[in-house]
């Protein structure tokens, strides 16, 4: 790496030709043209990209702490970490979580009431749920056969049936649902959260995706856009890949000893130390040197948390690992348990294939069965296991997808994309369990009572966090930016 400097660090350049003289820096002709003004301006705007990217006072003590390093939050938390359940496709609230008696009794008669007037494709009469409804735990909460298993854990969820957004295709509101944003590339929500708490273990990214889509939307969904770097998802995998082969891509270098590694890495963060030194902060240069040194840590921490080989069998059948329909989320789901003992900030799990998994625009029987096997038993798993590890309490675990679907028909026995109004579920991390908030109207199309937009869910997962939405600001192209934008309400009701 060359060094630029300027003419008061080489006198002895003063008398040479223009032509013969050591290249000079922007910065340094900022600073030594025209009376220092442009370097006077140029030094405001850096000050104010520092402050609004939360840097430390001085490059040293920057360094030294990291960009991940723990935060404290806005005020006191409920929640530490959160796993967030992402079933790609959009789940059926009216056949999983929110019966309507209404919808079976007049099963193809045609919606009464106008339905949208947006909406992603034609469909027809009121299709009643293939699915009997059943009571479970002291709440008495309603849960479909499909779920079984997670039905158990009811005492423990926070139901929330009247989340609504604003988009009826899948890429919008993936988009919508990960980042606040169905239109425009915004950080995620998981980069808000590490970008707001830094995380607690320095040798593990503070956001891991697990096995994430790349369609509709793909690495925006867990990006950091104008945020630095260091805050973006971390994926292992990707949908296309087993679970038991999804590994952290370059996560290795067997050419390389470590020894070596490290005096490189070492030789490499004092050139550019230097280079910072003179030229003043660079975010982005900061952002890679820390990435190094987290890539390098990770070597060592990575592989052990990937192995499951010091897990119990008993704790590997709560799983599902032993059955091969639910292996595969299985291991997606202890895996996070994994990762959130460990102190990473913000973990999610994707269920999703090539067919986009749960989007039953046909055949909605057969495919919800099948995708409801694959993670019922892994999710009451999770749920089950972070109870006993004392983890529940402080882990707000969120289950849903990017919409529900229509209360009508799409041909024979299919439903299509429904963003007017679904449910969501959330479990620990300070929320009410045993519980059911807001509605959808009575045949489950539209949220009715005590609505919540995504907007809404995001400024509440924030405050669990112990984090103000309104407050969790970053400074680009002129403007603050936040995960909720203009809007969101925190749903307070739902919190202990």
């Amino acid at each position: 790496m060359t060094r630029l400097l300027s003419d008061e660090r080489q006198p002895e350049t003063r008398n040479l030709k223009p032509e013969t003289r050591a290249a000079v820096s922007r910065r340094c002709l900022l600073r030594d043209s025209a009376a220092g003004f442009g370097y006077l301006a140029l030094a405001g705007l850096l000050a104010e990209e520092a402050q609004a990217a939360g840097a430390a006072p001085t490059l040293k003590s920057q360094i030294r702490s990291g960009p991940l390093a723990p935060k404290t939050p806005h005020f006191p938390a409920r929640a530490k970490r959160i796993i967030f359940v992402f079933m790609k496709g959009g789940p059926s609230h009216v056949d999983t979580f929110d019966p309507k008696p209404l919808l079976d009794r007049d099963h193809g008669k045609p919606l009464p009431f106008e339905k949208p007037r947006v909406q992603f494709a034609p469909t027809g009469a009121l299709l009643k749920s293939p699915w009997k409804f059943k009571k479970y735990g002291q709440s008495g909460i309603e849960v479909s056969e499909l779920f079984p298993h997670v039905a158990e854990c009811v005492d423990d969820l926070c139901i929330l049936n009247s989340v609504h957004g604003t988009n009826a295709a899948h890429g919008g509101a993936l988009l919508k649902l990960h980042t606040g944003s169905d239109n425009f590339v915004r950080p995620s929500m998981g980069a808000w959260v590490t970008y707001g708490l830094g995380t607690e273990n320095q040798n593990l990214p503070g956001f891991i995706t697990i096995c994430p889509t790349l369609a509709h939307g793909g690495v925006n969904n867990w990006g950091s856009a104008f945020l630095p770097a260091a805050y973006q998802g971390t994926p292992l995998g990707n949908a296309a890949v087993p679970a038991d082969q999804a590994r952290v891509r370059y996560i290795q270098n067997p050419r390389v000893p470590k020894t070596v590694q490290r005096m490189q890495l070492d030789a490499l963060a004092q050139m550019n130390r230097e280079h910072l030194a003179e030229t003043g902060p660079n975010l982005a240069l900061e952002g890679r040197l820390n990435s190094f040194e987290l890539a390098f840590r990770m070597q060592t921490e990575m592989p052990e948390i990937e192995s499951l080989a010091g897990e119990t069998p008993e704790t590997l059948k709560l799983y599902g690992m032993d059955e091969p329909v639910t292996a595969n989320f299985g291991r997606q789901c202890l895996l996070a348990r994994r990762f959130a003992e460990r102190g990473v900030r913000f973990i999610q799990v994707t269920h999703s294939n090539s067919e986009v998994q749960w989007d039953q625009h046909g055949d909605l029987k057969k495919g919800h069965e099948q995708n409801a096997k694959e993670v019922d038993k892994p999710i009451a798993g999770l749920l089950k296991d972070l109870k006993v590890r004392g983890l529940l309490k402080d882990t707000l675990v969120l289950w849903g997808g990017e919409f529900g679907r229509t209360p009508t028909a799409q041909g024979s026995d299919g439903r299509d994309h429904n963003p007017e109004g679904f449910t969501m579920w959330m479990a620990g991390g300070g929320v009410k369990g045993g519980m059911k908030y807001g509605a959808t109207d009575d045949y489950g199309y539209y949220a009715a009572e005590n609505k919540i937009h995504i907007h809404d869910l995001h400024a509440t997962l924030l405050h669990l966090m112990g984090l103000d939405h309104e407050r969790l600001t970053y400074r680009y192209a002129g403007r603050n930016f936040r995960l909720t934008d203009v809007h969101g309400n925190v749903v307070k009701d739902i919190m202990k």
